[in-house]
C-alpha cells in the first residue's frame, strides 16, 4: 500500500485504485473524524438523563466509548451499574429522547473544535455533486446540535443515528441505505471515520473507507487494519491528492 507523506508528520495512504473523492456518497463520523468536543456536555447527559427518568444512577467507568453507540454505551452502563436487561428495555428510549433533551437546554455549553480539513473537505465533496451523510453513534437529537454548532449542518442532508442501534454495523449499514435513496441504488457509499470500529462496521457492509488518525488512534494502528484510505487528517489528504473545492 504505497505511502505518501507530508510535512509536519503528516501521512496519507491510498489503496491503488481507490479515488477518494469520487464516491456518490459518504458518511461521516462525527466525535474525533470531524470534530473534537471541549466539553462534557454529551458525556454528562448519560448521567442526567437517567437521574430524570428513573432516579437510578450509573457509572460509565469501564465502559468502551471511542466508536461505540450512545445506546450501546448506555446498554452497559445499566448492566455494570447492576441494572437488569428488562430495567435497559422498558426505559432506553425515554432515556435517550431525554439526552437529547437535555443537550438542546445547555446547546450554548458545547464547545467544540473542528478538525483541520474538515470544512475544505465537505466543500470539495458537495462541489463533487456527493451525497453526505453521518453514521455516528450519538442519538440524532445531539449529532444535528453538534453540527449546528460546528457550523456544517447544512452540509448533511441525512444522517444514521444511535437511538435505535446497539449495534454499530447495524446503524451504519441503515444509513448506507439512506445514501443510496438520495444516491442510487448501487452507489459506491464511502465511510469516514477515526477508529477501528468504523473500520469494522464499513467492512461489514462491504463499503470502503476513509480511516482519519484525528482521535485515540494513531495513523500505524488504523493503517493496520488496511482502509482503503489513511490519513492522519483530511487536511492531509487534501494536501497530497491536490484536491479542493
Amino acid at each position: 500500500m504505497p505511502t505518501l507523506p507530508e510535512e509536519h508528520s503528516a501521512h496519507v495512504s491510498i489503496k491503488p485504485g481507490f479515488v477518494w473523492d469520487e464516491c456518490p456518497a459518504y458518511l461521516f463520523d462525527i466525535d474525533g473524524t470531524l470534530l473534537l468536543s471541549r466539553d462534557r456536555t454529551h458525556f454528562h447527559a448519560f448521567f442526567e438523563s437517567v437521574e430524570r427518568v428513573t432516579g437510578a444512577s450509573i457509572s460509565l467507568e469501564g465502559v468502551p466509548l471511542a466508536g461505540n453507540t450512545d445506546r450501546a454505551i448506555l446498554h452497559e452502563a445499566l448492566k455494570r451499574s447492576g441494572h437488569t436487561e428488562a430495567f435497559f428495555e422498558e426505559h432506553a428510549a425515554e432515556i435517550l429522547r431525554t439526552m437529547g433533551v437535555i443537550a438542546e437546554e445547555k446547546r450554548a455549553a458545547f464547545d467544540l473544535e473542528m478538525l483541520p480539513g474538515v470544512a475544505e473537505t465537505l466543500a470539495h465533496l458537495a462541489a463533487q455533486g456527493a451525497a453526505l451523510g453521518l453514521a455516528t453513534g450519538n442519538v440524532e437529537a445531539i449529532g444535528w446540535i453538534k453540527m449546528e454548532r460546528l457550523g456544517v449542518r447544512h452540509r448533511f442532508s441525512f444522517g444514521g443515528f444511535s437511538d435505535h442501534f446497539l449495534d454499530r454495523n447495524a446503524m451504519v449499514g441503515h444509513a448506507a441505505e439512506l445514501a443510496r435513496q438520495r444516491a442510487g441504488a448501487g452507489a459506491t457509499v464511502c465511510v469516514v471515520g477515526d477508529t477501528p470500529r468504523d473500520i469494522a462496521a464499513a467492512r461489514a457492509n462491504a463499503l470502503p473507507v476513509i480511516a482519519v488518525a484525528t482521535g485515540r488512534y494513531d495513523y500505524a494502528t488504523l493503517l493496520a487494519l488496511e482502509p482503503e484510505v489513511c490519513t492522519t487528517s483530511l487536511a492531509a489528504l487534501l494536501a497530497a491528492t491536490g484536491a479542493q473545492a
